[in-house]
């Protein structure tokens, strides 16, 4: 399957690497399940096609934070592809049911020089991704915890793609918040109930985000109370 930079149909990556004839695998994990762990062979990439998968990294002391959430049509293990790989920076777990393509390396180096186009998308993914990583690395080196938390809740909101101004998040636990932010539960549990009683979110099982409100907040529009 040759896909030229022209079409007129946007290229789906994980549709394209299921069917482009490549050398692949596909791989299926249950909930807590890992696509692999910290320290691993970095020796190939994974493009998640169906459920909801977390990056974590664990520090010598045995603290761990959780970096990223991934969704399908989401990258991940893209380490493996430096001029020297090593090992894997990161575990990569399944949150819900899970499936994923997994490509190696030198299959992976090989459909980016002959398909442009999912060349370019790849690119602009880690780019995107690249980004991500520099704002999170402001927010945590400048923002209060208060406010690290109000970004992460209008980023998981805005992944939805929802146009609605009170967007349902996915599921996530208050202690995988903490860990995203840099604090406790029992901050995160203080700041979720001010920003309830502040109509920023809903919360009764799952969070909603008012997410037009949540912005002022970052925007420093919604006075201090």
């Amino acid at each position: 399957m040759s896909i030229s930079k022209n079409s007129s149909n946007p290229l789906r990556p994980a549709e394209f690497l299921s069917s482009a004839g490549l050398r692949h695998k596909v791989v299926e994990l249950e909930p807590e399940e890992s696509f692999f762990g910290q320290g691993d062979p970095a020796d190939s990439v994974f493009c998640l096609q169906k459920g909801r998968a977390k990056l974590t990294v664990v520090s010598r002391i045995g603290k761990q934070a959780t970096i990223t959430f991934l969704h399908p049509g989401d990258f991940f293990g893209e380490e493996s592809l430096a001029t020297a790989p090593g090992v894997r920076m990161a575990t990569a777990a399944a949150v819900n049911t899970c499936t994923a393509i997994k490509i190696t390396r030198d299959e992976m180096t090989r459909v980016m020089h002959r398909e442009q186009a999912f060349s370019d998308q790849f690119l602009s993914f880690l780019v995107a991704r690249s980004l991500r990583t520099q704002a999170d690395l402001v927010d945590h080196i400048f923002n209060s915890s208060k406010m690290r938390l109000a970004r992460a809740l209008l980023l998981m909101a805005e992944q939805g793609k929802s146009e609605d101004a009170r967007t349902f998040i996915a599921p996530v636990t208050q202690q995988t918040l903490a860990e995203m932010i840099g604090t406790t539960r029992s901050r995160v549990s203080f700041f979720m109930n001010r920003f309830r009683d502040l109509g920023l979110i809903e919360y009764k099982g799952r969070i909603q985000v008012h997410t037009p409100r949540l912005k002022a907040v970052l925007l420093d529009q919604f006075a201090e109370t």
